[in-house]
């Protein structure tokens, strides 16, 4: 069990260090943009399915609600967080369109759709970029393996290589941890992380 404990932590250490690695230009250039789109005024909404709802929810609270007193509040909703609605608009419409038909009423040129996927095929979350891309708005997919549709249609897309959903995740937590915190410091607020 120990040697399990040690070489699950390696894995996961060494797929983040290659992965930071080899995407640091991208990563840059993604940070770049939404620290732009919110300094213009723009919202971020975020998505996910299973684990990818909750970690929706974790970076829309990051973002909205920073645990830092020097970091300022930059609007962010996540389209996981309402049970009922989410509910409602699969029961009713199709669960494909879960997350499009929240951005087609709350979106607006200038705002950024983040989806979280680790295999980048989820179906609601292609049909939510397809429609952020309608819509006008910066698109972001976080995915694994090879990527998927996603990976084509966002603007931005950063995907792990791995197959694992667990080493996919972990590095999908560190990144929008990473990502967080140096918009802040592209908006010109103090590196102290």
């Amino acid at each position: 069990m120990k040697d399990a404990i040690v070489r699950k932590a390696r894995e996961s250490a060494e797929l983040k260090e290659r992965f930071f690695r080899e995407e640091a230009d991208r990563i840059e250039t993604l940070v770049r943009a939404m620290a732009d789109a919110f300094a213009r005024g723009g919202r971020l909404f975020v998505m996910g399915n299973g684990g990818g709802a909750t970690d929706a929810q974790h970076i829309a609270v990051e973002f909205f609600h920073p645990i830092l007193e020097k970091r300022r509040p930059l609007p962010a909703i996540a389209l996981t967080a309402d049970p009922a609605l989410v509910t409602a608009i699969a029961n009713d419409r199709d669960f494909a369109t879960v997350f499009a038909d929240q951005l087609r009423v709350l979106a607006r040129p200038g705002d950024m759709a983040l989806a979280l996927s680790t295999s980048g095929r989820s179906p609601n979350l292609v049909r939510a970029l397809e429609t952020a891309r309608e819509l006008g708005l910066l698109s972001i997919a976080f995915t694994g393996g090879d990527g998927g549709p996603l990976a084509e249609l966002a603007d931005h897309s950063l995907v792990v290589p791995a197959f694992s959903i667990h080493r996919i995740q972990e590095a999908h937590v560190t990144l929008y941890h990473v990502v967080w915190d140096l918009v802040h410091v592209a908006l010109g607020e103090q590196d102290v992380l």
